[in-house]
């Protein structure tokens, strides 16, 4: 099964392998534009893989007009429905229906030099995310990162809304800016190794925000607090916190409550536990607690995944 990572290398394809059945794309090349592909897939195996983001910049300082910037996304966890005849549809199979399906959807935005232009035109500049909008940026690269609740919002918002016609293209055109802004945001000047955080610098420093992910991972369902955190992997708990929202593209407490949630969707709907036996195995205090925190992560309450 590809992972979010191959299938972003060959996001232009409209077939990105057998198992995967595209349900939806919508796409506009108009020159001069912003240029973008969102294809919807429907996975016919069972989906593992991370949200994963990619900016790829290519620069060939003899032929500028080649210049340009790329953003491509995958993104899985949303939800569709192949029957659309379904009447007060709740949720839940019909007898013509098999309910709502996990999807995988890949996105895909191209930037000529030409439109970014327009953003660096009269600025000095200062950092590698100007150097890349102007093309002053001497090499290409292809940069990998997570994706944040901010990227995840504005991809969400492309594929859920009731915009058509020129408010749509006004719509589509805000979403596409938030997007190239929080993914440059993940750029960095080298002379910080890479890294704003100076301590990151340091391969032992990045290893311990790692083991801080392992670990996190390992208490899915025995809740651990930052300050127990920080001394498991001995890192200030500021650094920690600082540290992991660099290296991941969030903070500890979204990574944490967003990990716990997917395993309560698989322990709901895989596995057919109950309500009350996911909310104990999560380590919440209360069942209320817990369908309050599922509902703000998945927008459902757990019950509409018991089946």
């Amino acid at each position: 099964m590809l992972q979010a990572l191959d299938i972003l290398k060959v996001a232009h394809r409209n077939t990105i392998d057998p198992v995967m059945n595209l349900l939806h794309m919508k796409e506009q090349h108009i020159p001069g534009s912003i240029q973008y592909v969102i294809r919807r897939y429907y996975p016919q195996q069972k989906w593992q893989s991370d949200d994963t983001g990619m900016l790829v910049y290519h620069y060939n300082p003899k032929r500028a007009e080649e210049n340009f910037l790329e953003l491509r996304f995958c993104i899985s966890g949303n939800k569709y429905c192949f029957e659309r005849n379904c009447s007060e549809c709740s949720e839940l199979p019909t007898n013509n229906c098999s309910g709502k399906h996990d999807t995988i959807d890949v996105f895909s935005f191209h930037f000529s030099s030409t439109f970014l232009h327009q953003f660096v035109h009269n600025v000095k500049l200062s950092n590698r995310k100007d150097e890349v909008l102007a093309f002053k940026h001497p090499n290409s690269f292809t940069k990998i990162f997570p994706i944040c609740s901010r990227k995840r919002r504005s991809l969400d918002g492309l594929l859920n809304h009731s915009y058509s016609g020129s408010l749509e293209n006004i719509f589509v055109n805000a979403k596409v800016h938030e997007l190239l802004l929080y993914s440059l945001e993940c750029l960095v000047d080298e002379k910080e190794d890479g890294f704003t955080c100076k301590f990151l610098a340091d391969e032992a420093g990045r290893d311990r925000i790692y083991l801080a992910r392992e670990i996190l991972l390992q208490h899915i369902g025995d809740p651990i607090t930052i300050k127990e955190l920080s001394r498991k992997v001995a890192m200030n708990e500021c650094y920690l916190k600082k540290g992991f929202k660099e290296v991941f593209g969030t903070t500890i407490f979204d990574f944490y409550q967003q990990q716990r949630m997917e395993h309560a969707k698989y322990l709901l709907y895989e596995k057919g536990l109950s309500v009350t036996d996911v909310s104990a195995l999560l380590g919440y205090s209360s069942i209320s607690h817990f369908s309050a925190a599922f509902k703000k992560h998945t927008g459902l309450k757990p019950c509409d995944l018991l089946r």
